[in-house]
C-alpha cells in the first residue's frame, strides 16, 4: 500500500543532504522523490521528481522550481517575442537539460465576434465606447494617479495584433518551438490543431486547462496529453466549480489521460487531497507570487502577505473574462451599479492598459491613491501566503506536508 511504504522512510528531523541539483533538501523528501517518480504518470511523463507544476510569469520562479525537482511553466502572454527569446534562453542556461514549459493564451473567440486571430489593435480600439474611456479616466483622476513620462500601451504595445489573440500568440509559439521546452499549455479554450501538431512533432506535451467536464472532454478530443482541472478557488481565469468537485469529475471523464489538480492548492495537504481525488499531480500558480524570486509589484506583494482567503473575487475588470484577483478599489469601482460593465476580451485589456501602467508606476508614491487601486490575479490560497520564502523551499515544504498528510491517513487505517 502506498501510504504504508511511505511511513518507514520519512522522519521529522533536521537531516539534510545535497540534492542532485546541488540544493540542500530533506533526506526524507529524497526518498519520497524516488517513490513518486516511479508511480506518478506526470513524473514519468516529464522525468521529474515531484508531480508539482508551477505556473509563473517570472523566469526566476520557473527555473527555481525545475531545479528543485518540479517543473516550472512560464506564462508568456505579457511577453514580446524578443523578450520571450531572452527569458527562455536564460532559463535554459540556468537549468540545463531539466524540463520546463510555457503557457500561452489563445481563446476560441474574442468579444469582437470575429475569429480570434482576425482583429487588429486599431480595429479593436474603434470598438471601445467613449463611456468606458471616460469612466477609466475618472477613476484615475479621483485617485490622483500621476501620468507617465513615456507613452505606450504597456504590455499590449509592440504589435498590431489584438491582445490575447491567435495572431499575437503566433510570435510566442514560434519562439517557444525553437527552444527545448517539455510542454506547452493553452490557458483558455482547447489548443488549436496547428499548435498540437507542431508540439507533437517535436515531442512536446500539450496541456490545457479546464473548468468543466465539457471543457476537458473537448481538450482530449483535440489531442492534448494532460488536463489541468482548475477549480474556482484558483487565481486568474477560472470557472465556478470548486476543486473538490471538479477534479474527480474530470478524472473519471478523461481517463486514462492524466489530470493535474489546480485551484486552492499551495500546501502539501491540498496536494494530498488532489491526488486522493485521482489527480496525478498538481498545478500551482498563486503560491509563487510571494516567493523571494517573484516579480510581483512590492505593494501588491505586501497586500497578498496580509490578505485572507476572503479578500479575492472573480472579476472581469482586468481582462474582460472572469478572473480571480485581489479585491481592491479597482475591482470595487467596476462592481458599482452606476458604472459601465467591463468590456469583453480583448477590449477591456486594451481599454485599461495605460491606466494600469500608471497605477503600477505610482502604487508606491505617497499621496497617490494608486496603492488602493493596485491588485493582481491570485487565488483563495492567498490566505496562507503570509511568509516570503525561496521558491525551492516552497516546493520542499509542499512535499514534506504531503508526506505527513499521507502518514496521517495511513494511521487511520492501522489496527
Amino acid at each position: 500500500m502506498i501510504l504504508g511504504l511511505l511511513t518507514p522512510i520519512w522522519r521529522r528531523n533536521s537531516w539534510y543532504a545535497a540534492g542532485r541539483y546541488g540544493q540542500a533538501m530533506p533526506i526524507g523528501a529524497r526518498w519520497c522523490v524516488s517513490f513518486l517518480g516511479m508511480k506518478s504518470p506526470v513524473c514519468e511523463m516529464f522525468g521529474i521528481e515531484f508531480p508539482i507544476l508551477a505556473f509563473s510569469h517570472c523566469r526566476d520562479v520557473v527555473a527555481a522550481v525545475s531545479k528543485a525537482g518540479g517543473l516550472g511553466v512560464l506564462g508568456v502572454v505579457a511577453h514580446s517575442p524578443a523578450q520571450l527569446e531572452i527569458d527562455l534562453t536564460w532559463i535554459e542556461e540556468e537549468i540545463g537539460e531539466l524540463p520546463y514549459g510555457v503557457d500561452i493564451i489563445i481563446p476560441a473567440k474574442l468579444a469582437t465576434g470575429s475569429a480570434s486571430g482576425a482583429p487588429t489593435v486599431a480595429e479593436i480600439d474603434e470598438l471601445i465606447p467613449q463611456e468606458h474611456r471616460d469612466f477609466v479616466n475618472d477613476i484615475i483622476d479621483r485617485y490622483d494617479v500621476p501620468g507617465l513620462a513615456d507613452e505606450g500601451k504597456g504590455w499590449v504595445s509592440g504589435s498590431d495584433s489584438a491582445p490575447f489573440s491567435a495572431d499575437r500568440a503566433a510570435g510566442h509559439l514560434d519562439v517557444a518551438m525553437s527552444h527545448n521546452i517539455a510542454l506547452i499549455a493553452n490557458a483558455l479554450g482547447p489548443p488549436p490543431g496547428y499548435l498540437i501538431e507542431q508540439a507533437h512533432a517535436k515531442g512536446i506535451k500539450v496541456v490545457a486547462l479546464a473548468g468543466t467536464v465539457t471543457h476537458a472532454e473537448r481538450h482530449v478530443a483535440a489531442g492534448v496529453d494532460l488536463i489541468v482541472a482548475q477549480g474556482a478557488e484558483a487565481g486568474g481565469h477560472t470557472g465556478e466549480i470548486g476543486t473538490m468537485v471538479l477534479v474527480p469529475e474530470i478524472v473519471d471523464a478523461v481517463a486514462p489521460v492524466p489530470v493535474l489538480g489546480a485551484g486552492g492548492i499551495g500546501r502539501g495537504r491540498q496536494m494530498a487531497a488532489a491526488m486522493a481525488l485521482g489527480a496525478a499531480g498538481v498545478w500551482c500558480g498563486s503560491v509563487w507570487l510571494t516567493t523571494e524570486e517573484a516579480e510581483t509589484h512590492p505593494t501588491v506583494k505586501q497586500k497578498m502577505l496580509a490578505a485572507r482567503s476572503t479578500d479575492t473575487l472573480r472579476s472581469r475588470s482586468l481582462t474582460g473574462k472572469p478572473a480571480r484577483q485581489l479585491r481592491s478599489a479597482w475591482t470595487d469601482e467596476w462592481e458599482r451599479d452606476d458604472t459601465p460593465a467591463p468590456l469583453g476580451m480583448p477590449l477591456q485589456p486594451l481599454l485599461i492598459a495605460d491606466a494600469q501602467r500608471r497605477i503600477n508606476r505610482a502604487a508606491h508614491t505617497e499621496g497617490s491613491g494608486a496603492a488602493d487601486l493596485s491588485n493582481y490575479f491570485v487565488g483563495q490560497i492567498v490566505g496562507t501566503m503570509n511568509k516570503t520564502l525561496p521558491a525551492r523551499q516552497v516546493v520542499y515544504d509542499i512535499v514534506e506536508e504531503f508526506i505527513e498528510a499521507t502518514q496521517h491517513l495511513n494511521a487511520l487505517l492501522e489496527d
